[in-house]
């Protein structure tokens, strides 16, 4: 047995790692947790400590000297972008006296899609990695480490050491092998069917709805969609997250992974969809338009991703956090999951009680809420 001690190493940001070395980490199943991606939102400005989003990824190298499990690690000065909310930890730590601001954030910006968060070419560095996500926190006195939106399957990881673990909800639609958007609507309820397809027609009334992917997407496709994503972004956030090279960058470098959905009047585009492909999944991420239309958010957001996915073979479209209108359209309640690192006893208390309290609640709004989907009922 090796009793070689493990050593970890922080790597100046995502863009510092050879795109091979860590994607032999990551996989390709999720293109978030992907090197293009992560790096695309360095380069662009997006996600950056000017940002409040500090990338310094935590790598543990393997015998061949390469990287054997890295964590996208950011050291955060604030709490957006996360859709994991904690502004109340942060208010009470303050009131304390302590400073909650930095602290360590394991995630995506920006994203609030489950996936890996220890991105492992060797699986028995998983403990090791958390190990090494606790030291970073305490050596740098930081106030905590988030791991957001993990996937479950990581989950155990964290439980067995001993962080708090959060529960979510989101809306995602399974596809349940239909063969086209019939299929699915067969299996609703009738009231339910004829609502989508009144709002269907409605949606799409002297309008043309496109498709893009690949290089069929040019700068003026992304000059539409930014205006688009401008709009969305200062009604939601005050200022837009990303940067307009964000776009370029991931046109330029991620095409094949993006489908673009634009809804056009008279050839101009008034409203679009960003989707990302992954391997089993189409991930809905960001919408505007600028030109109100009656349930044309619905028409690109949900049932074209859906058309989308159908026409694919995906077996989801997970469509962004929050959202129970997303129920009525078929999206099924799920619950997301975080893990979290609160190294001081007292406020570990008081955090351990407010989640525990928080579960039983998720568990009731997911109860109540599978009780509220469309589907047709036997008997």
């Amino acid at each position: 047995m090796n009793s070689q001690p493990i050593s970890a190493r922080i790597a100046d940001g995502v863009a510092s790692i050879p795109s091979s070395q860590w994607d032999a980490c990551a996989g390709s199943g999720n293109p978030f947790v992907g090197h293009g991606f992560l790096s695309i939102l360095e380069r662009s400005g997006s996600a950056t400590a000017r940002a409040g989003w500090q990338p310094l990824p935590i790598v543990i190298d393997g015998a061949d000297g390469r990287p054997a499990g890295i964590v996208p690690a950011y050291v955060k000065a604030h709490s957006q972008g996360e859709y994991v909310f904690d502004h109340g930890w942060a208010d009470a730590w303050e009131q304390a006296g302590g400073s909650y601001y930095p602290k360590l954030q394991i995630a995506v910006p920006f994203t609030p899609v489950p996936g890996p968060r220890l991105l492992l070419r060797d699986s028995a560095l998983a403990a090791p990695l958390i190990a090494a996500i606790e030291a970073v926190t305490d050596q740098n006195e930081l106030s905590s480490a988030h791991v957001t939106f993990v996937d479950e399957g990581q989950l155990p990881y964290f439980e067995a050491a001993g962080w708090l673990v959060r529960a979510g909800t989101q809306f995602h639609w399974q596809n349940q092998g239909y063969a086209r958007f019939d299929d699915f609507l067969a299996a609703l309820a009738s009231r339910k069917r004829k609502a989508i397809r009144k709002e269907r027609a409605a949606a799409v009334e002297g309008l043309t709805i496109r498709h893009l992917t690949g290089a069929e997407i040019t700068e003026a496709h992304w000059d539409a969609f930014w205006r688009f994503y401008q709009d969305t972004g200062s009604r939601k956030w005050g200022q837009p997250y990303l940067t307009r090279a964000f776009f370029t960058l991931l046109g330029h470098e991620m095409a094949d992974r993006v489908l673009l959905i634009l809804a056009e009047r008279d050839g101009v585009p008034i409203a679009g969809a960003l989707n990302l492909i992954g391997e089993d999944a189409l991930y809905g991420r960001y919408w505007g338009a600028t030109e109100e239309v009656p349930f044309l958010h619905f028409e690109l957001c949900y049932y074209q991703a859906i058309d989308a996915a159908i026409a694919r073979g995906l077996a989801r479209v997970e469509a962004g956090a929050q959202g129970e209108h997303k129920l009525a359209r078929g999206y099924a309640p799920v619950t997301t999951w975080s893990a979290h690192y609160i190294p001081n006893p007292g406020f570990r208390r008081a955090v351990a009680d407010f989640l525990a309290r928080e579960r039983e609640a998720v568990e009731r709004e997911q109860e109540w809420l599978g009780e509220m989907m469309p589907f047709r009922r036997e008997g």
